[in-house]
């Protein structure tokens, strides 16, 4: 017997008679054993392999076998508008066997959370900021709202895990895993990852019962068509993608709000019909743009990674990506938008605007060629939001004893591995701030925590992620870029220099509270135009830059006009060696350029232990860390990082960082120096390039290799 057979007969009969389906997709027929089996499980296919059909069909199965009542499935996504998308689908899914599903997110009306509270649906689509609010409410009784849970579904799980919102899911998971009847079966949808065992382990390794990656097979799939094209500037692009493919509908990518919103204006003023989608545009624009788009054919609608999850907006001919997204994981989500009609197939055109951004496309797209895709990895050390989660929780349960976080909490490693004295610590700073109050040993809110986050019912508190770990750089009133907050963590007690836009800046003055940094042009002379200026980049992506500049052979899917840049760009790295670091003199005299190709964590360490260990001013970028001394002592500094000890390399951090975090204020000292420096230090991959034999070349034209 198939596993198709496995399912309820009702939902068979549906699949075949409601839907018309004559067969599943490879995904969704793989997904029915291990989830009926009640494995947690990880469903991982591209965009647009049926990832939502492989985790619902066998749930309703068991709904429907197991005569489940009440709300039994939570879908968790990271995005309202990738809720409502898939509202009517889910709705109609459900629907078919004669079940309900809801839609709760912070746009739903207070009427509409009455009608879902009162009803009770058997889905429930939600966000993990939601699912808080719920369990915070006085409005809910949270443990009658839970009490009848038997699966959780969380979609673009990719997505979440990578940054801080994953351990927030994973801890709000945990709460309402206390509440439910037994522990809820889990099931992650993702992309392609590099590394779905260890995404599956920290999703559910720590919950009882078999666990199962489940990934799509590859055989089959036609090779998609790439191409990769030179155009210098953001109007060529624009030229080109007006002049190519009329008559399809075009879905371009940028990578930055304010280039969507120039190349829309310049398509349309050459009569493109164009849509635009990124985050400063209302949810309003944003639905009118996407639905008008989806049902156009000759038209083009530019974004940002907005489009870059599964929302659906048509069937799309094309897919053009300005310059290149930071992943291999980006750009497969995106070319999966395509290809999707029978008799078509996944294609990209790239457009590089600059030959470093062509050098960084070709790097890129070597790495999908070579089969690399990144693995996620959740960032180290959140104390930050487990004191976040300690606050939820005292709300939730109006009180806490000390024991209560790891009671409701300690299954998670992280948390489980924290020793009770640093717990201790951790509520006895908190009392002695006035975050919380001690009555007899159950610790509530109290009067600054009242104060600083009980504005409407502490919706501050709830509001774990306001704003992106970035600082806007302005030079006098005006805006030179962005700069991830990494760039001002540590400490510095020498002038700080940041490179951004090609050109080296002074730190006049970092502002923790605006997210903001002055800067005054260094008058010690300019970068080259491969310095700075582009968004921090990963080990792997850097490396690869690398080895396409030492590289002799001419990549695939180059056009005539990328392959002359290439011979360009190669002529300005002749001196690159693969497998080696290299020092070189810069423009500016008594300065040294360490070109390392390390990615942008591994740098910011280099450079801070290159100014704490050498009492070297430094700064850094993705692909080189820039020392303010001459070409001999550059090289003595690197022997004497060479020679330190794993056990000797430390990390100051700058004490007026505490805000870099939200709730990071809140830590005692010490805590708070774990979250930065877990966050700031990769030291393998720092000590591995360390490891790297080092050559130098002699001259500012480096002509050669010394």
């Amino acid at each position: 017997m198939s596993n198709f057979g496995k399912l309820h007969p009702a939902l068979q009969h549906h699949i075949v008679n409601s839907l018309g389906w004559k067969e599943l997709r490879p995904l969704q027929e793989l997904s029915i054993g291990p989830l009926l089996e009640r494995h947690h499980s990880l469903l991982i296919a591209p965009t647009a392999g049926g990832k939502t059909e492989s985790a619902i069909f066998p749930l309703l199965s068991r709904m429907l076998s197991e005569e489940w009542t009440g709300l039994s499935i939570l879908y968790i996504c990271p995005l309202k508008a990738l809720l409502n998308n898939l509202q009517e689908r889910l709705e109609y899914y459900l629907g078919l066997v004669g079940r309900t599903c809801a839609v709760w997110h912070g746009d739903i009306t207070q009427s509409g959370r009455h009608q879902i509270l009162r009803t009770m649906p058997d889905c429930l689509l939600t966000t993990p900021e939601s699912l808080e609010a719920m369990l915070v409410s006085r409005k809910v009784e949270h443990r009658q709202f839970f009490a009848s849970l038997r699966a959780v579904v969380v979609d673009e799980i990719h997505a979440f895990a990578g940054d801080d919102r994953g351990w927030h899911l994973l801890f709000v998971l945990e709460r309402i895993a206390r509440l439910a009847p037994a522990e809820p079966q889990r099931v992650g949808l993702s992309a392609t990852v590099g590394n779905p065992d260890q995404l599956l382990d920290w999703f559910a390794g720590h919950c009882t019962g078999t666990k199962t990656a489940v990934v799509a097979p590859s055989k089959g799939i036609a090779a998609p068509e790439i191409q990769i094209d030179y155009v210098g500037s953001l109007e060529n692009a624009a030229l080109v993608i007006s002049a190519l493919h009329r008559g399809e509908k075009r879905l371009v990518f940028c990578d930055s709000r304010s280039r969507v919103e120039q190349i829309a204006a310049l398509l349309r003023e050459r009569q493109i019909e164009t849509y635009l989608s990124h985050s400063s545009l209302s949810v309003d624009q944003r639905r009118l743009a996407e639905a008008a788009f989806s049902q156009a054919s000759n038209c083009v609608i530019v974004a940002t990674s907005t489009l870059e999850l599964g929302i659906d907006v048509g069937n799309l001919d094309r897919i053009i990506q300005i310059d290149c997204p930071n992943t291999v994981a980006s750009f497969l989500q995106r070319i999966g938008r395509t290809g999707r009609r029978p008799g078509t197939r996944r294609n990209c055109l790239f457009l590089a605007t600059s030959l470093p951004a062509l050098h960084r496309t070709m790097a890129l797209v070597a790495l999908w060629e070579a089969g690399y895709v990144e693995p996620i990895s959740a960032p180290a050390t959140p104390f930050h939001i487990l004191t976040q989660q300690l606050l939820a929780l005292i709300l939730q349960e109006t009180g806490l004893g000390i024991h209560g976080l790891k009671d409701w909490l300690g299954r998670i490693p992280f948390v489980r591995d924290i020793a009770p004295e640093e717990v201790k610590r951790l509520f006895e700073h908190l009392e002695s701030d006035g975050i919380l109050a001690n009555d007899q040993g159950v610790y509530g809110l109290g009067p600054k925590a009242e104060t600083d986050y009980g504005y409407r019912y502490f919706s501050e508190l709830l509001s774990v992620f306001t704003t992106p770990p970035v600082f806007m750089v302005l030079h006098g009133n005006q805006e030179v870029g962005t700069v991830d907050q990494d760039n001002f963590l540590s400490k510095a007690d020498e002038p700080r220099f940041i490179g951004l836009a090609g050109r080296t800046w002074r730190v006049l003055h970092v502002d923790w509270k605006t997210r903001k940094a002055h800067v005054e042009p260094d008058g010690s002379g300019g970068k080259t135009r491969w310095m700075g200026g582009s968004p921090g980049l990963s080990f792997k992506l850097a490396q690869s830059i690398q080895q396409v500049a030492a590289d002799e052979t001419t990549p695939n899917h180059l056009s005539k006009r990328a392959t002359e840049a290439l011979k360009e760009i190669r002529d300005e790295f002749a001196w690159v060696r693969a497998g080696h670091t290299h020092l070189l003199p810069a423009r500016e005299r008594g300065r040294t350029e360490w070109w390392t190709f390390a990615g942008e964590q591994v740098n910011n360490t280099l450079a801070e232990l290159v100014r704490h260990d050498c009492d070297i001013g430094a700064d850094s970028d993705s692909l080189t860390v820039h020392l303010r001394v001459d070409l001999q002592s550059a090289r003595d500094c690197i022997e004497k990082l060479r020679s330190l000890a794993d056990s000797e390399i430390t990390i100051q951090v700058d004490p007026n960082a505490e805000s870099a975090f939200k709730f990071g204020e809140l830590l005692p000292p010490k805590m708070h120096e774990q979250l930065i420096s877990g966050r700031m230090i990769d030291m393998d991959r720092t000590r591995w390039i360390l490891e790297r034999p080092t050559v130098g070349s002699l001259s500012h034209n480096r002509a050669g290799i010394a």
